[in-house]
């Protein structure tokens, strides 16, 4: 398993209709191969910054399957008009859960 972290930092003013993005994105993660799971997430400290985390099998599960289909054209189409600037993405894999 591995998980995605994209950090997102969107324009102030439009968090609601980012966050309406994303909901409405939903459908095209949920139909991704190898995707298990997606959550956003946004930070206390600074209310422009989200953190969209995706579950998936495998990296090329994100990075070959995910990016190179219309779902992921798609994503982008309804998420980047909001952001500010680049998302930085980075993919993790668990060492130990420990409680």
């Amino acid at each position: 398993m591995v998980t995605e972290f994209a950090h997102i930092t969107i324009e102030a003013s439009r968090a609601s209709e980012f966050e309406a993005a994303v909901a409405q994105a939903v459908p095209l993660f949920r139909a991704a191969p190898g995707c298990r799971g997606l959550s956003l997430q946004r930070v206390v400290e600074d209310p422009t910054c989200y953190q969209l985390v995706v579950r998936w099998d495998t990296l090329e599960h994100h990075t070959v399957g995910f990016r190179n289909s219309d779902n992921f054209l798609e994503w982008r189409r309804l998420a980047s008009p909001f952001f500010a600037k680049p998302p930085v993405v980075e993919h993790c894999t668990l060492v130990e859960q420990y409680f």
